[in-house]
């Protein structure tokens, strides 16, 4: 798949996205086994609590090592580079069950193969880490979950002893990839289920069209409004997933600043519930 559109993406983001790790690993400054390493001790680590309903762990190691291998081997490294990618716990994945962070499921049988979606990110070479867990059957953009606990937001743990929320409902995703657990995270989006825990946790969430990318094998909320996308640590690690989701190119016109329009609210009250703070990062952004 033609993913260059992402290196005409200026990387204001700084060196630490997906894609910059991506290059080092095919360049071999660093192999897939010590990113997942790393991937690895930060998911058993606090901020990661309640964030996994299940691990890949053996699986994982098995597919960095494959991707190793075959760059020594002199074979082209795929575009995901054996990093990891942890998968929301409504996505099928072949011998694990999908339970959708419920009790009710609990007793699930193993999918017998990828949804399209893993089956896409498999291919492009991410090493998959576990289920994440998420607000039961994606029901909240709060991220609450009474059965498998819920995770603290992974980006505000010093801000006071009282955590916060993690945002919903692709909870478990948004603090794998906050806490360093995860490159980025497969999710859904129906009414903010991907925006609203990428928001409150400083990263990229994107909801593409619904069309674009299969939800087969994929427990649904709506089945008019759901879609398949992910949560990133940089734009151009959101364009490059969704290329590789919808498996399609984003051609980007390149216009610049002055050529945009944009739609300021104003009136009618739509800015007046605005926290102070929150407020004065969109007067910066202006």
């Amino acid at each position: 798949m033609d993913t260059s559109a992402n290196s005409r993406i200026l990387a204001r983001e700084g060196p630490r996205d997906l894609c910059a790790e991506a290059a080092r690993v095919a360049a071999g400054r660093q192999s897939a086994r010590e990113a997942l390493q790393l991937a690895t001790a930060a998911a058993d680590g606090p901020l990661c609590r309640h964030a996994y309903i299940r691990r890949f762990d053996a699986t994982a190691r098995a597919t960095a090592a494959a991707i190793d291998a075959g760059r020594d081997a002199g074979a082209p490294v795929p575009p995901l580079a054996g990093l990891a990618v942890s998968v929301k716990d409504l996505f099928d994945v072949a011998g694990m069950p999908s339970t959708a962070a419920s009790a009710s499921l609990a007793d699930a049988a193993p999918a017998a193969a990828d949804c399209t979606a893993v089956a896409r990110l498999r291919a492009a070479g991410a090493t998959l880490t576990g289920h994440t867990n998420l607000t039961e059957f994606a029901f909240s953009g709060v991220g609450i979950n009474p059965y498998h606990g819920t995770p603290a937001n992974a980006a505000t743990p010093a801000l006071d002893a009282t955590p916060r929320i993690p945002g919903g409902s692709t909870s478990g995703g948004a603090v794998t990839v906050a806490a360093g657990a995860a490159w980025a995270a497969l999710g859904s989006d129906t009414r903010g289920s991907i925006r609203v825990p990428a928001a409150l946790h400083g990263l990229v969430g994107f909801k593409n069209t619904q069309a674009l990318t299969p939800a087969d094998g994929c427990i649904p909320l709506s089945f008019t409004l759901d879609t398949t996308c992910a949560i990133t640590r940089s734009v151009r690690d959101a364009v490059l997933l969704h290329e590789l989701l919808a498996a399609r190119r984003v051609k980007l016109r390149g216009r610049p600043l002055r050529a945009l329009r944009l739609a300021l609210p104003q009136g009618a009250g739509l800015l007046d519930g605005l926290d102070a703070t929150v407020a004065r990062a969109f007067e910066r952004a202006l």
